[in-house]
């Protein structure tokens, strides 16, 4: 969200283990004001630029205000309501802050609803008649119903004059002791960012460091590390860290700490400048850089809500120390007298002078990722190269399928054309057979006619015969006849 007089932005990271955490960067011109939210987890946050004043309320209770200013922590539990204007004069500073809204089984951050709802929200969530319920003219709901909706930052003139109308602030109590919790952050912090000549590391995790954070499973820490330096190896044991880069440029180193996943788990080494933020799950050891030509500072929050330090693997208190050393030389597979000497330098210091080490990371880093993108390079090439070979696979396939194909088509032709000439041949034999037994019955009936006509013949040549005999025979006895007569 951007607007002329202000701006937040927001980024979730994940712990590994309880889901994501909501980082929001808040950044507030001068003269202007964040407009009243309802908080719907636990907020802890940290003033990184500027002064200003922070108004909360929890559960119902009288309104508190303080004032804030660059280095201050504090921490605002869910169900508080509270807003923050940053200070009048246009030549201050931006009001920059950075917070957390923590993610515990009792307080769990739920993203659908978010850190938190505006009062407008709170209420016009309901309709005209469940709104009733104030007991005011129609006229004003609807007014209200009807306005335009402001952006979550606007300009504090409006309501100047309402502020110097009120009654002096009430001070937190804790803010009413000679030396304030914020005035003693803000000294501790500067010892941090002071330090030695290497750097300084400073942590707020135990709820009696700052009562501020009493109640709160969220711890703070800053780190600085002055030019060529490093934070030494180390993990924390409790919890992940979530870190926010303040000044400069560093190198991170994160080690996997386990051997059951080589794939999922792996060293990695990363770039970060300032405003980038990184987050290191519990048990990873890590070590922070700074380059030879300017300090790395960031400061970060410790999702825990138990008492936990960073477990430096350097230090006298390492545990590495309090392993007997014969069985930590058949850990590393080395003599007694190489352990001997590995341990012995060990003095305590959590920050080191290291000239060179983050830009040597930062150029392993880069060789790395010129591997990796070697590495991606050839498996895009063999990929392709598999790609091209099934697709000419395919394509033989198609190939050697259309001639089976046409093979088949043809043999079925072929077939087909055979049928045909044997039906025609059967046909044709057909027809001259019947045509031969049409024949044949032809013939039979002519001879049988001849026959037929032969037996007529005779038989009207025997009939002939004998009928002149019977006549022969008639004339004669006709002739005997007469001659008896005569």
């Amino acid at each position: 969200m951007v607007t002329e007089y202000g701006e937040i932005s927001a980024v979730d990271i994940s712990s590994g283990t309880r889901g994501a955490y909501h980082l929001e960067f808040m950044t507030l011109e001068p003269n202007s004001l964040f407009l009243p939210v309802l908080l719907h987890a636990d907020m802890v946050f940290y003033v990184k630029a500027g002064s200003g004043k922070l108004s909360w309320a929890e559960e119902g209770r009288e309104m508190k205000r303080v004032n804030l200013k660059t280095g201050d922590v504090y921490r605002l539990r869910p169900g508080s309501i509270f807003f923050m204007q940053s200070s009048l004069e246009p030549e201050r500073q931006k009001l920059r802050i950075y917070a957390i809204y923590s993610n515990t089984d009792e307080d769990v951050y739920e993203p659908p609803i978010g850190a938190y709802c505006s009062i407008r929200d709170l209420v016009l969530g309901f309709d005209k008649k469940l709104l009733s319920a104030f007991k005011v003219p129609a006229d004003v709901i609807e007014e209200m119903i009807g306005a335009m909706r402001p952006p979550a930052i606007v300009p504090a003139d409006v309501i100047e004059e309402m502020i110097g109308a009120m009654r002096p602030p009430a001070i937190v109590p804790a803010m009413q002791k000679k030396k304030s919790i914020f005035l003693e952050l803000e000294a501790r912090f500067t010892k941090a960012l002071t330090g030695n000549k290497d750097g300084s590391f400073f942590s707020i995790n135990d709820r009696g460091d700052l009562k501020s954070l009493r109640g709160s499973n969220i711890g703070v820490f800053m780190v600085n590390l002055t030019k060529g330096s490093m934070m030494g190896p180390h993990r924390n044991p409790m919890a992940t860290d979530i870190a926010i880069v303040l000044h400069g440029q560093g190198m991170v180193k994160v080690a996997c700490s386990s051997n059951l996943n080589e794939t999922k788990c792996k060293n990695t080494r990363f770039r970060v400048e300032e405003g980038a933020v990184f987050a290191v799950p519990r048990f990873y050891p890590m070590a922070q850089m700074s380059f030879n030509n300017d300090s790395f500072v960031f400061m970060g929050f410790i999702t825990s809500t138990r008492k936990n330090y960073p477990q430096f693997l350097a230090e006298k208190s390492t545990v590495l120390q309090t392993l007997n050393k014969q069985i930590l030389a058949l850990s590393f597979n080395v003599t007694d007298t190489t352990i001997d000497e590995f341990l012995a330098p060990q003095q305590g210091e959590i920050i080191l002078e290291c000239t060179s080490c983050a830009e040597d990371e930062d150029i392993l880093m880069k060789e790395e990722m010129e591997r990796e993108r070697q590495e991606e390079e050839r498996k895009r090439e063999e990929e392709e190269r598999k790609r091209e070979e099934e697709e000419e696979r395919k394509r033989e396939e198609a190939r050697k399928k259309g001639e089976r194909k046409r093979e088949e088509e043809k043999r079925r032709e072929e077939e087909e054309a055979q049928r045909k000439e044997d039906k025609a041949r059967e046909r044709k034999k057909k027809k001259r057979g019947d045509k031969n037994k049409k024949d044949g019955k032809s013939t039979k009936s002519s001879r049988k006619k001849a026959k037929g006509k032969e037996k007529t013949r005779r038989s009207s040549q025997k009939g002939g015969r004998k009928s002149q005999e019977r006549g022969n025979r008639k004339a004669n006895e006709t002739k005997g006849r007469r001659r008896r007569r005569s």
